[in-house]
């Protein structure tokens, strides 16, 4: 199972967003349609759902199961479906893996809770992964949070002690910096040969595959997947003119969604994106998130036109 686990994770897997009605419930057709859309996209091989771009840390365990039965029924039968797992308790955070893995998720991805940015021993780290291991017999994955985000990422140290386990098979390499990514996957190399590295900073992809990774699972490819895939099976192929050409035209676009300030609002502009494209009717999103603004959404339609995305609607 984990080997067949980690091939599968090869390639595009498009981290999804979760559309909101106005009253700020999960508006689940337009969620299936949404999920739909993306894994009908030739070259995405599955899904990262409650995931950041999914407002995991703000939705309920019921609305985070319904995520994942919504993915499951309306994706095709082959998409791998790695559910996030996000909660500040270890035990309640258990037992959302659990309830996770009754609601039909391939495997997990591990985030760290937000109260470590102030500081944690790694002995709590490894205790938080233990207990989640075993509250579920799914493959895992582990997150390594952006060099950013303070003591939520994770040193070469304890990077090597959880890669220890032998129950984590991946990580989403979040880590935003190119040095550390590239410190990371020679760590893990070493250490774990087997264990799959996928280079998920949506600014620097090309960089992740020109240095090397197994896939990458992003919400970039939630809304220009076409583009994504493109930037892919270029670096596969090793045709690197290709894949720096895919790599300008997606640039202005990763740096309006993730990179413009204030920080913290690629949900929102993610969401504005698709609206823009006449995707989503809505880009609501949960308090304490505001929608994006004015200037926000005047950068996002130029980004998306310099990506040649057919915007059809203004937010």
């Amino acid at each position: 199972m984990t080997a067949s686990f980690v091939d599968r994770l090869s390639g595009i897997h498009a981290a999804t967003v979760v559309p909101m009605r106005a009253d700020f419930s999960v508006d689940e057709p337009a969620l299936a349609e949404h999920i739909a859309s993306v894994t009908a996209v030739p070259g995405i091989r599955g899904l990262l759902v409650n995931g950041h771009a999914g407002e995991n840390f703000v939705l309920s365990l019921a609305e985070k199961r319904r995520v994942v039965e919504i993915a499951r029924a309306v994706s095709p039968r082959d998409c791998l479906i790695v559910s996030g797992v996000n909660h500040e308790s270890s035990l309640a955070a258990a037992r959302e893996a659990a309830a996770l893995e009754q609601a039909g998720a391939d495997g997990l991805l591990v985030f760290p809770p937000n109260s470590w940015a102030l500081g944690h021993s790694d002995d709590c780290t490894l205790l938080h992964h233990r207990l989640i291991a075993d509250a579920t017999g799914l493959p895992l994955m582990l997150y390594g949070a952006p060099v950013g985000a303070g003591t939520m990422s994770y040193g070469p140290e304890l990077l090597a002690r959880l890669v220890e386990d032998a129950r984590f098979v991946a990580i989403k390499d979040g880590s935003w910096e190119v040095a550390a990514y590239e410190e990371h996957l020679r760590l893990i190399r070493t250490l774990r040969p087997d264990f799959a590295v996928l280079g998920s900073g949506d600014e620097h992809l090309l960089t992740s595959y020109v240095i090397g990774s197994a896939g990458s699972q992003v919400s970039l490819a939630a809304v220009v997947p076409e583009l994504v895939v493109a930037l892919w099976d270029a670096a596969e192929a090793g045709d690197w003119a290709t894949a720096r050409r895919v790599h300008d035209a997606l640039y202005p676009l990763s740096v309006a969604i993730y990179r413009d300030a204030p920080g913290g609002r690629a949900t929102a502009r993610l969401k504005t994106c698709l609206k823009l494209l006449g995707r989503l009717a809505s880009d609501t999103l949960r308090p304490p998130q505001p929608p994006s603004d004015a200037r926000e959404t005047a950068a996002l339609m130029d980004a998306l036109t310099a990506a040649g995305a057919p915007v059809r609607a203004a937010a």
